[in-house]
């Protein structure tokens, strides 16, 4: 392959590579928005209404996100959580529970 070729290769992969994650990021919030927003609110902090149903309800601040990696919410998220979260392995493939287990955690950083 000539240089020029492969420098216009590389720029289209990184490109279609950029537009995938930016998808995956834009699927994420979307998984979230449809499942889990009702319940933890938009960014992370139930409404009062689910704490009262619900008083184990996680809030997905600071001090959670510390104890609880990408992979324990990826967990929570396909087995479920006693009878107070419903597993979403049915709704969602494995790499779309992940996807919204890092949105959650990104959720934090964004907040102002």
């Amino acid at each position: 392959m000539r240089p020029r070729s492969m420098m216009l290769f590389a720029v289209f992969a990184a490109a279609a590579t950029g537009s995938r994650l930016g998808a995956q990021a834009a699927d994420a919030k979307a998984n979230y928005d449809e499942n889990c927003r009702k319940c933890h609110g938009v960014r992370g902090t139930p409404p009062k209404t689910m704490k009262e149903k619900f008083p184990k309800i996680a809030t997905f601040d600071a001090k959670f996100l510390e104890t609880h990696s990408v992979d324990s919410m990826v967990k929570v998220l396909t087995k479920g959580k006693n009878d107070d979260m419903k597993s979403f392995k049915e709704k969602m493939s494995p790499a779309e529970l992940k996807a919204v287990a890092e949105y959650v955690h990104e959720l934090q950083k964004a907040k102002p």
